[in-house]
């Protein structure tokens, strides 16, 4: 018999702790419980309801696998699962991204962000894509280089360290400082 057979009225922490000892009854109601938030951010990060439906199954699993190592006092169940989900759902779309761009098409594409464009060609160009531009060439040089080669090259955080010869951390600082930027431009421009 299941120690859980009230699982529907047991803590979150109690749930985790069923998993970690694989009680059936605990594992369904963990699933039944957080099902829904898991693949929300799943189908958020992903834009892809059958590819967040897969995710949601791959992080149960990992939920599983890593149950006996939760710490209730480090995070609530939902946080901890919900980073599981963050970084299974981050994982499942590079997974399916495409083959990073060649170095000379983004050598290219760096380039044009820090060049000033003739006016005629301003005209010429769509509105959209001259705005991004703009965002681009407003960032720290570090920041945009950066930036382009994550976004627009496919490269992760280690592949910008090792092409651009600098720590991973500092990669990743100037990815994600110069992606904030470039949204707090864009949201700037929407209001």
């Amino acid at each position: 018999m299941s120690l859980f057979s009230g699982a529907d009225r047991a803590s979150d922490a109690a749930l985790a702790a069923g998993l970690a000892v694989n009680d059936e009854a605990a594992a369904t109601a963990f699933v039944r419980r957080f099902q829904g938030p898991v693949f929300g951010l799943a189908v958020s990060i992903t834009h892809d309801a059958g590819l967040a439906q897969d995710v949601s199954q791959e992080v149960f699993v990992r939920a599983w696998r890593a149950a006996g190592t939760y710490d209730p006092r480090r995070a609530s169940v939902l946080t901890w699962l919900l980073t599981i989900t963050r970084n299974a759902a981050i994982d499942a779309v590079r997974s399916r991204r495409a083959i990073p761009a060649d170095g000379a098409l983004l050598e290219e594409m760096i380039t044009a962000t820090s060049q000033v464009t003739d006016p005629a060609d301003e005209v010429v160009r769509h509105s959209q894509r001259d705005a991004a531009v703009a965002r681009l060439r407003a960032l720290p040089p570090e920041q945009a280089r950066a930036v382009v080669l994550a976004v627009i090259g496919g490269r992760t955080a280690a592949e910008v360290s090792a092409v651009e010869g600098i720590p991973l951390g500092t990669a990743k600082t100037r990815i994600r400082t110069g992606l904030r930027r470039v949204r707090a431009a864009m949201e700037a421009d929407h209001d």
